[in-house]
């Protein structure tokens, strides 16, 4: 674990022969111990280093940022006066916790052209993360492009494996994110998420990380406390609490099991607030990393500002959210 995150290891991974966790329903009482890191994706235009200013001037806990133009397959080379420079300020806060993977990966792809580029970025990110101290790397697996399920989550896994055997002794965790379903893209179910980790061989260095709005596209249901506690019942017996690390916030613009995967702000989409109400107050993701991922709308970014408010005034509350989700008068 990075130095980074060392403060929030014992609340990330319980102790060995620790009790079960316990549902939020099961809660003595609704206040986090320790509140979620909450952030948002920030831009690294102009120098890493900016991306904390960025996150300290929106008030942020915890930010994710790319590594380089997630746009362009081939980035400049990290400048290491830069390097210091974010790994400085980064010890005032916010916390740099999460980077995302470039979307030209595709690490499913049965085309040995596009795998082997798509490697060579994932192994050049994961190592970006590692000299920055960032220790969840989070990436989109791909899509299996017709060659089915089975065959694109063996890629996914040797790709992942390649990448943590060329580092044995790296921290950042890499970390699976779940998808909304659109046509072969991988991670739609808890089922194809475990069926990657599982071949990594170094699976303590192999997390997840949660889209709400992709899993709500996908058809899994969390909107609802009794859904909620259903849900992540099954993750855990699917893929395993421990290896869940931080969560992406995100409302959904499109109807529950749309495939589609459209962000909107907290709140205004069809996911709802409640859904963030329960997450936010769970004691089991207690100091986790959330950050948004929505529209930040203008150059003073009105929008995060409005959804981070959004969010903070989830926390410690213990009556459901009252306010009807979108479309649900039509339910």
């Amino acid at each position: 674990m990075s130095f980074f995150a060392d403060a929030y290891h014992e609340t990330l991974i319980p102790s060995a022969g620790a009790p079960p966790r316990k549902r939020l329903s099961e809660a003595p009482d609704i206040l986090p111990l320790v509140p979620p890191k909450l952030g948002c994706h920030v831009s690294i235009a102009g120098g890493m280093n900016l991306a904390v200013d960025r996150g300290r001037a929106l008030r942020c806990d915890a930010i994710q940022v790319f590594t380089q133009n997630a746009s362009q397959w081939k980035g400049k080379p990290l400048d290491p006066e830069d390097v210091e420079l974010f790994r400085q300020k980064a010890k005032e806060g916010p916390w740099p916790a999460m980077s995302h993977g470039s979307y030209l990966m595709n690490c499913a792809s049965p085309k040995d052209d596009l795998y082997a580029k798509s490697l060579g970025r994932l192994a050049d990110e994961y190592a970006r993360c590692e000299a920055l101290g960032i220790p969840y790397f989070v990436f989109h697996p791909g899509g299996h492009m017709g060659s089915g399920v089975e065959a694109g989550t063996k890629r996914v896994a040797a790709a992942v494996d390649t990448v943590l055997k060329a580092v044995p002794k790296g921290s950042t965790v890499i970390c699976l994110e779940n998808m909304a379903g659109q046509g072969t893209i991988l991670g739609k179910s808890f089922e194809e998420l475990a069926m990657m980790r599982d071949g990594v061989e170094d699976k303590r260095r192999v997390g997840v990380c949660f889209d709400t709005c992709h899993a709500y596209a996908a058809g899994l249901d969390f909107a609802e406390e009794a859904s909620y506690g259903d849900l992540f019942d099954s993750f855990d017996e699917k893929v395993g609490l421990d290896v869940l690390k931080c969560f992406q916030f995100n409302d959904s613009k499109f109807e529950f099991a749309s495939n589609r995967d459209r962000h909107e702000h907290i709140g205004k989409g069809f996911l709802g607030l409640e859904a963030f109400r329960l997450i936010v107050n769970d004691k089991r993701f207690d100091g986790f990393p959330m950050v948004l991922e929505t529209n930040p709308e203008d150059d003073e970014c009105t929008g995060w500002k409005k959804d981070l408010a959004q969010l903070r005034k989830l926390l410690g509350k213990a009556e459901p959210v009252k306010a009807k989700r979108k479309g649900q008068q039509k339910l």
